[in-house]
């Protein structure tokens, strides 16, 4: 595919400039007191008592919380340990793997360049990725010899099913169905994160020969889509992911603390997955099919769209502050307006997995039916979480961000996420 950038890469040059000053100015996310937009101090107090009661109660070795509302911080505290085992308490500015939170970020990047008239969301992403050629679906499987049979689809996976989970891939390792668990394995397809020597478009050109769980556009099944929209924006843009998100997005938001590998002056930051052991105690998590130690070690090639970032609760709540700014932040646009307007909107109707939720361009959306349910924000309030227990949301009607962020794999009983969320709306006393 090497020739495909650099055929296109005169034609896409004028992404250089994707994100542009804008006539608007927001001021940075800066810290000020609750009282002054319209929150309780004594009420986000219940927020403390939560979160050291899960610390006590063994839910959770520790969290990073962030508040913020009309673009003031207004709570940020650290709760525990950062690595029981090294005694290392998590301070505010430690660095999580985000995990999944990085599907947004590639969904922003994406609706950058489509600002740019580069194509059209409904465009078969074979346009542009030629060796995703004719899609086929999975008819039949044996176990034995993991062999299987195809029919094809009547339709093309589209930019827009890759940004949904519509398109029909699936998951490998973490995949619902074993079936494509096995066929994603065979293939040698890269699930999530890695230290070894590999790229974004070596995976993705294995993937795309591989089956789909069903017809585009016609379920959501959660999947590697913006992994292969990482290597399409590489494409797109003429410029290695990587280079891309530095440039367009973590500069123009001052997110310096977010990376796919940690400079090593950042090294000591990082927070230890944790899980529990026999007897209940934390220890660290093992090298099981991913090394846990991949932002800081390893080969450090592979760029993962869906699942590779590692951030703060304030890098990341820069980056949802500019979508309640509906596109600026601190004089940059990134986006217009109009463009956060329909990416915010539910585009797969009822196909989610959870009542109350739909889904839009880059971020799962509360419906009418989840404000309802109480506790969670006003419709189109929007949020996601990560692999390794981070949470966040973000109101626009309340003009409020609330961040969690953990670092643990496995049961451990935690609530915090929830509780958190609802402890959030209930300090709003304006």
């Amino acid at each position: 595919m090497k020739y495909l950038i650099a055929i296109l890469f005169t034609f896409s040059s004028f992404t250089v400039f994707a994100q542009t000053e804008s006539i608007l100015y927001t001021p940075p996310l800066e810290e000020g007191s609750a009282e002054d937009v319209g929150m309780s101090d004594e009420r986000l107090s219940r927020i403390d008592e939560m979160i050291e009661n899960a610390v006590s109660e063994n839910q959770i070795p520790g969290a990073v919380a962030l508040i913020a509302r009309d673009g003031k911080i207004i709570y940020k505290k650290a709760f525990g340990m950062a690595d029981n085992e090294a005694g290392r308490r998590l301070q505010t500015d430690t660095i999580f793997r985000i995990a999944s939170q990085s599907k947004a970020i590639t969904s922003t990047a994406v609706m950058m360049l489509w600002e740019e008239g580069l194509f059209q969301l409904d465009d078969p992403i074979s346009k542009y990725l030629p060796f995703f050629g004719e899609a086929q679906i999975l008819d039949t499987f044996n176990a034995d010899d993991t062999t299987y049979t195809t029919v094809p689809a009547k339709n093309q996976i589209t930019i827009r099913h890759l940004l949904t989970h519509t398109s029909g891939l699936g998951y490998g390792v973490i995949d619902g169905d074993d079936r494509f668990q096995m066929i994603y394995k065979k293939a040698g397809v890269t699930d999530l994160f890695t230290t070894e020597d590999i790229t974004i478009e070596e995976s993705v050109t294995k993937l795309a020969k591989l089956p789909l769980h069903h017809e585009p556009g016609s379920k959501y099944t959660y999947s590697e889509g913006l992994d292969v929209l990482g290597y399409f924006i590489e494409v797109m843009s003429g410029m290695p992911f990587d280079e891309f998100l530095r440039t367009h997005i973590f500069d123009p938001l001052g997110m310096d603390d977010t990376w796919f590998y940690l400079p090593r002056s950042k090294h000591d930051r990082l927070v230890t997955v944790q899980r529990k052991d026999q007897n209940g105690n934390w220890e660290p998590y093992p090298v099981t099919f991913y090394d846990p130690n991949y932002p800081r070690t390893g080969e450090m090639t592979f760029f993962s769209g869906g699942a590779g970032l590692s951030s703060t609760v304030e890098d990341y709540a820069k980056f949802l502050q500019m979508y309640l700014n509906n596109g600026e932040y601190d004089g940059i646009r990134l986006l217009s307006r109009t463009t956060v307007n329909f990416m915010m909107q539910n585009q797969i109707d009822d196909l989610f997995r959870e009542p109350g939720r739909g889904h839009g361009l880059a971020f799962a959306v509360l419906t009418d039916h989840g404000e309802r349910s109480g506790g969670r924000g006003y419709a189109g309030t929007f949020d996601w979480g990560g692999y390794f227990n981070t949470q966040y949301f973000a109101d626009p009607n309340e003009n409020v961000i609330g961040l969690i962020f953990k670092q643990t794999q496995g049961p451990t009983g935690d609530e915090t996420g929830w509780k958190f969320r609802q402890l959030v709306f209930q300090a709003i006393d304006d």
